[in-house]
């Protein structure tokens, strides 16, 4: 309980026991400033902001942001910044980042990844098609999808619509129609694959959606 004393044990700077203090005799704690640059490894299941929240009730700071968001099912580093550090973001977001991720052909969603209702099936492709060096995925992908490109973000994303986040109004039932934004795709890399998932690495840029990589 707040009011209940709680006896310390002090220990002198000869390792002997001091006499005992409690807490209504301790002054009180006074909070250091805490600055910095986190890498925290979010877990699926937590989204970004849950994990700001997380570091402003442990830090004690409302001076908390991210260097960019990742979905609440990916896993993975996010860098957040606390305090002063806030400051240096900018040059953060703007960093090339690397992504691991699985394009699992046949199914589309409303969501473009794996938590959203079906809405279409699709017969898979043939087993060459992905798994042949030669691939036309691969061939597509690195001609269409590489350099700077524009992208259509997921209607389920963080984007703002008339003041809104247009994942609300998705959930609303309501369409969601996002203009497309320049983003920087460097490379690709085929980690491998079968007749149903793609494997792939991905080098991009900030503000690049996987999920609208793997949907285009």
């Amino acid at each position: 309980m707040a009011n209940t004393p709680i006896t310390v044990e002090r220990t002198s700077d000869h390792g002997r026991a001091a006499a005992p203090v409690t807490t209504e005799q301790a002054p009180p704690a006074v909070p250091i400033p805490l600055a910095g640059l986190l890498y925290v490894d979010k877990p699926a299941g937590r989204s970004s902001h849950d994990i700001v929240g997380l570091v402003r009730r442990a830090a004690r700071s409302r001076r908390v942001g991210h260097a960019g968001t990742l979905d609440p099912f990916a896993t993975g580093l996010l860098v957040v910044a606390v305090g002063q550090a806030t400051r240096l973001l900018p040059y953060v977001v703007g960093e090339p980042k690397v992504y691991d991720a699985i394009f699992r052909f046949g199914t589309e969603t409303d969501t473009d990844d794996a938590t959203g209702a079906v809405t279409r099936e699709a017969a898979l492709p043939a087993e060459s098609v992905l798994t042949d060096p030669g691939q036309p995925v691969r061939l597509a992908a690195e001609a269409r999808l590489t350099g700077p490109i524009a992208q259509v973000p997921p209607a389920y994303s963080a984007k703002h619509v008339d003041g809104q986040r247009a994942y609300d109004l998705a959930r609303k039932g309501r369409e969601v129609v996002l203009p497309p934004v320049s983003v920087r795709v460097d490379a690709w890399q085929w980690l491998g694959a079968d007749q149903r998932d793609l494997h792939v690495r991905i080098t991009c840029g900030g503000g690049t959606y996987i999920r609208s990589l793997a949907r285009d």
